[in-house]
């Protein structure tokens, strides 16, 4: 049997050369879709590339690029934007709002394809700054994204691109669905150059300081900031059971495991065996003090929240980006 119980026709997946987005073609090809993959990166630059998939390097801020990665599909996953860590986003907030012209483009060219489904990516960056002050936070509830005033940039495109799917839902009738993500990780995903997220960017710099022996560790800010951290299994599991749902609402797809920065240092340092000396930089970027996400509409509405526990997922995500350091640490002395 070709395809899965709720995703009509075939799937593009655009920022399918992205972290998330890769993940996600790899899970619709087991599940025996037809996959289009499109991505405005050129191949070398993909996270993951698979072969099963028909793969476009295609520029979805042009309105005819758009258009000829949704023709003739049914379903639609627009994970597609600039974006990176903490680091990236402070320091480019042009840039990431520039991404509302992807997100428009593909709400155009999906109505006029007549495309079924169509998810958006959106961000717990979505939520108000007044209720992140704190490390110890009230988990974040979906109705909190009003009245609005997101992390200036990206928050606000990522707020923006989700009216937009309301109001192509309300006028257009194309079945629209958006999940607000909390601090996704795993392997494949970014893990050094600016754009990495913390559990990827801890990862690194423990990897580095257990094939160097030089055990200092930066951490940005003084690693009481809090956050929850979810592992890219999951993420991709809420995706497709949001996308097949009736739930039109957005929604948190994230962990509600709540870890301080310093306890997270800690516990990828455990993980490698390894005493480290955390070295905080006060001038660092460091996003809001705490963050979580509340689960109940989840749980609700899906019958489902994240279930992989950190330590187990760091666990995965250490290996694999432990390979990549030894890797680069071999080629620079050869």
């Amino acid at each position: 049997m070709r395809g899965h119980e709720g995703l009509p026709g075939d799937v593009v997946v655009a920022g399918a050369g992205g972290f998330i987005g890769g993940h996600l073609v790899a899970r619709l090809l087991a599940l025996g879709h037809v996959v289009r993959a499109v991505d405005a990166k050129p191949p070398a630059e993909w996270h993951q590339r698979h072969s099963g998939a028909e793969n476009l390097v295609l520029d979805l801020m042009d309105p005819l690029a758009s258009r000829e990665a949704v023709k003739g599909s049914g379903t639609v996953f627009n994970l597609a934007a600039d974006m990176g860590g903490m680091g990236f986003i402070e320091l480019n907030k042009a840039a990431c709002m520039l991404s509302v012209l992807t997100s428009t483009q593909m709400l155009v060219a999906s109505r006029d394809a007549g495309v079924k489904r169509y998810f958006y990516s959106s961000s717990a960056c979505v939520y108000p700054g007044d209720k992140q002050r704190h490390p110890g936070v009230v988990a974040l509830r979906e109705d909190d994204a009003y009245p609005a005033d997101p992390e200036d940039g990206y928050g606000w495109e990522k707020l923006f691109s989700e009216r937009m799917c309301r109001h192509f839902h309300e006028d257009f009738g194309i079945e629209t669905r958006v999940a607000r993500y909390h601090n996704v990780y795993g392997p494949h995903g970014t893990w050094t150059g600016g754009r990495e997220k913390a559990p990827a960017a801890i990862c690194r710099k423990v990897a580095v300081a257990a094939l160097t022996g030089d055990h200092r560790v930066d951490v940005w800010g003084d690693g009481l900031q809090t956050r929850s951290f979810m592992y890219i299994d999951d993420c991709i599991d809420g995706t497709l059971r949001l996308t097949t749902s009736d739930l039109a609402e957005p929604v948190n797809i994230g962990s509600t495991e709540l870890v301080t920065v310093n306890e997270l240092v800690d516990m990828v340092a455990d993980i490698a065996g390894l005493e480290v000396e955390r070295v905080h930089d006060l001038n660092a970027p460091q996003g809001v003090r705490g963050r979580n996400s509340d689960n109940t509409m989840l749980q609700r509405e899906l019958g489902w929240q994240p279930s992989m526990g950190l330590r187990s997922g760091l666990e995965r995500t250490y290996a694999w980006i432990l390979e990549q350091v030894r890797v680069g640490v071999a080629q620079r002395v050869s």
